[in-house]
């Protein structure tokens, strides 16, 4: 039995650090990253949380694999220091060996040498926790970063792509921005997508939730999310609808059609109706 064809292009973004885990720091990162792959057209299956630990990075990595995503970001643990290990951790996923890349190691040595001509370094020495930062798994390509010290890393891995981006934030948008994105909008799929928001007051959500049902029932492509609150006791709703295809025709005429049966599902129950003009606030 052959696979169902995936319309969108499919994304893992796997953010390492403790930090992440004990709270310490708002994961930023991986919403900053959603929001340009979701406009990009790109579906983000999954955003994962692990610690600074080989086996547990090689471990999401590998189950990114097994469900066939077509790209897997991580971000954090490239630099020098002993606990940054996800290029080992990345390694073991494709059972590959950590070696010294020359493009990574003459990014390095550049950034170094800038750092102490401008008095932030002692000495542009390649050290060996320097030089950790050029040890890349091999076949791997070194992503130039301009504002930091690590450089990114692009790799491919059967019919994966992997890019590893530092936890900085302005590093990680600075590769993201200059040496991923230009990838991504080559090889993205192509697609349209067509989003309303409905103003819904006077029916409870539990009272209209059965009718939904039925809508998404007949409308699968059809994304449907409502909001429920109540105001001075009134029940409102805000219901999200979203789809997306191939023809941006099919976007706007089947949210019409959807639009339309569920106002009049909504005034039956004895609900009004409106549309609103953008996500309400």
């Amino acid at each position: 039995m052959k696979s169902k064809r995936r319309l969108q292009t499919t994304f893992d973004i796997i953010s390492i650090g403790y930090e992440l885990l004990d709270g310490r720091i708002l994961n930023t990162n991986a919403k900053w990253l959603a929001e340009q792959i979701s406009g990009l057209g790109g579906k983000v299956c999954r955003i994962i949380a692990v610690g600074d630990e080989v086996g547990e990075i090689s471990s999401v990595i590998k189950d990114s694999f097994r469900r066939k995503i077509d790209w897997v970001i991580t971000t954090g643990g490239l630099g020098p220091t002993y606990d940054d290990v996800t290029l080992q951790g990345v390694a073991k996923a494709v059972g590959r060996k950590l070696v010294l890349n020359k493009r990574a190691l003459e990014m390095v040595r550049k950034k170094y040498l800038e750092l102490f001509e401008k008095g932030i370094v002692d000495s542009p020495e390649l050290t060996p926790h320097r030089m950790k930062m050029a040890m890349l798994p091999r076949g791997a390509k070194p992503l130039e970063n301009e504002v930091g010290s690590a450089p990114g890393v692009l790799l491919k891995f059967k019919k994966t792509r992997i890019v590893c981006l530092p936890g900085v934030p302005n590093e990680l948008e600075n590769i993201f921005e200059k040496r991923v994105k230009p990838l991504l909008e080559r090889s993205v799929k192509k697609i349209h997508t067509a989003d309303r928001w409905l103003l819904i007051k006077g029916v409870p959500e539990s009272t209209l939730a059965p009718k939904i049902d039925d809508v998404r029932s007949r409308f699968p492509t059809v994304y449907i999310k409502s909001h429920p609150r109540r105001e001075e006791g009134e029940s409102i709703i805000n219901l999200y609808m979203r789809i997306i295809a191939q023809n941006p025709r099919i976007c706007r005429e089947t949210l019409d059609k959807v639009e339309k049966i569920i106002t009049e599902l909504a005034e039956e129950l004895g609900g009004v109706v409106s549309r609103l003009e953008g996500a309400p606030r």
